[in-house]
C-alpha cells in the first residue's frame, strides 16, 4: 500500500482509431478536467496484434508495454464508441490479450472509469454495459456513477475539439473526482 502525498496517475485509452475520434477528444478533455493532484496519460492500443494464446508465454512487445503502463498506473479510464451495439473488436482484443495469462492481468483490483461518445441518441450506452461486463470478469473495480454518455457527439465538440455541453462537462468532472478519490482511499494517498 502506498502512503503519503503523491500525484494520482491515470492511464487512459480509447476504443476508436478514427482520426477525428469523439472518444479521443473526450479523453483529451479529461486531461484538461483532471482534479488537482492527478494526471491523465493517454496511451494507444493501435499496435496490439490479434490475440494468439500460443504466444502467452512470449507475448509481443506492444502487449508487454501496454500491460506495464496499466500496472504502473494508479487507475484507468476507457472511452469507447459503440459498434453494432457493443465495444469495438480491437478494444476487446486488447483486453483479452492484456488479461492473459490470468496471473499477469494488470486490471485485477485496479480502479477505473468508463465513458463513451457517439453520434447516436444513446451515446454508446450499450457498449459501456458490455465493457463493464468484461471489466467485471477481469476483476477491475469500475466506478458506476455518474455514468457519462455523450450522445449526438457530432454536435457537442467545437472546431478545436473542446466539449461544449456543460452538463456533460459537469458529469465528467464528477466522475473524475470520484475516480481519483476512490484511488486515494484504496492506496492511502493524501492529497
Amino acid at each position: 500500500m502506498v502512503t503519503g502525498s503523491k500525484k494520482v496517475k491515470i492511464t487512459a485509452f480509447g476504443g476508436s482509431f478514427r482520426k477525428d475520434s469523439y472518444n479521443m477528444k473526450l479523453l483529451k478533455e479529461c486531461q484538461r478536467l483532471m482534479p488537482e493532484g492527478s494526471e491523465l496519460e493517454i496511451v494507444s492500443i493501435k499496435e496490439i496484434p490479434l490475440y494468439n494464446q500460443d504466444l502467452d508465454e512470449n507475448q509481443p512487445e506492444p502487449v508487454r508495454i501496454f500491460r506495464n503502463q496499466i500496472k504502473k498506473a494508479d487507475g484507468f479510464l476507457i472511452a469507447t464508441p459503440e459498434y453494432d451495439f457493443s465495444i469495438p473488436g480491437f478494444l476487446k482484443n486488447t483486453l483479452d490479450y492484456i488479461s492473459r495469462p490470468p496471473m499477469e492481468n494488470p486490471f485485477t483490483g485496479k480502479i477505473g472509469a468508463i465513458m463513451s461518445a457517439s453520434p447516436s441518441m444513446l451515446g454508446g450506452s450499450r457498449a459501456q454495459y458490455h465493457l463493464r461486463q468484461v471489466m467485471g470478469f477481469m476483476d477491475a473495480r469500475v466506478i458506476n456513477r455518474p455514468e457519462v454518455f455523450i450522445s449526438f457527439a457530432h454536435t457537442k465538440f467545437d472546431e478545436n475539439g473542446h466539449l461544449t455541453d456543460e452538463m456533460a462537462i459537469d458529469l465528467i468532472k464528477k466522475l473524475l473526482e470520484r475516480l481519483v478519490d476512490e484511488i486515494r482511499k484504496q492506496k492511502n494517498i493524501v492529497n
